[in-house]
């Protein structure tokens, strides 16, 4: 991590060293990766999960970054209960986007339409935008991160970056260090999904 020393002014926080993993579905169909860094911030408010289970007989990836706003408590709650609860959910696989608008605390609060952001919510939409992408042959990879990587690389050049990098956590780590590189003064989190369309 010398590299990253250098650049810094020794009176602001060192960054913190990133952290790396991945892994790999059971049908081997899709892989992913991630990295994670505090950069020059001196807290991590950055939160990612990445979760491959079986519903239904159908194995389904879930792969989500959280990143806080003022504070971190909003996305270590989601981050904590997002996935476990949308897997619990009787239509998650038929029906996602139902899943989805549905998830609720207590059986009151649709948390999906308002995470945190408290003070804010009648400026902010804290509706979800959710899409529906068939995954076929040409759909080589999927890209999420937070602002401290879309801030500072624009979706060209993290497809770029990613195009040629099979290994999807050193596709993440590229994209996060990259970030660091150009100036990124936030978070920065990366996850990268890569499809394997052979099997």
């Amino acid at each position: 991590m010398s590299g990253y020393n250098s650049v810094f002014n020794p009176s602001q926080p060192e960054p913190s060293v990133p952290i790396n993993g991945g892994g790999l579905s059971e049908n081997k169909k899709f892989s992913y990766g991630f990295s994670s860094l505090r950069g020059k911030r001196a807290s991590m408010e950055d939160f990612h999960d990445t979760k491959i289970s079986k519903v239904d007989g159908i194995i389904v990836g879930l792969f989500g970054v959280f990143d806080g706003h003022g504070g971190s408590r909003a996305a270590v709650y989601v981050k904590q209960n997002l996935f476990k609860n949308l897997l619990e959910h009787p239509q998650f696989v038929t029906d996602t986007k139902v899943a989805i608008g549905t998830w609720r605390v207590g059986g009151v609060l649709a948390v999906s339409r308002a995470f945190g952001d408290r003070l804010l919510k009648k400026y902010v939409v804290a509706e979800p935008e959710i899409q529906d992408q068939l995954i076929t042959s040409d759909v080589e990879f999927l890209v999420l991160a937070s602002d401290g990587l879309w801030d500072v690389v624009s979706n060209q050049d993290a497809v770029t970056m990613v195009q040629n990098v099979q290994d999807a956590q050193e596709a993440a780590k590229r994209l996060t260090d990259e970030a660091y590189k150009k100036g990124s003064a936030d978070n920065i989190t990366c996850v990268v999904i890569r499809f394997h369309h052979n099997f």
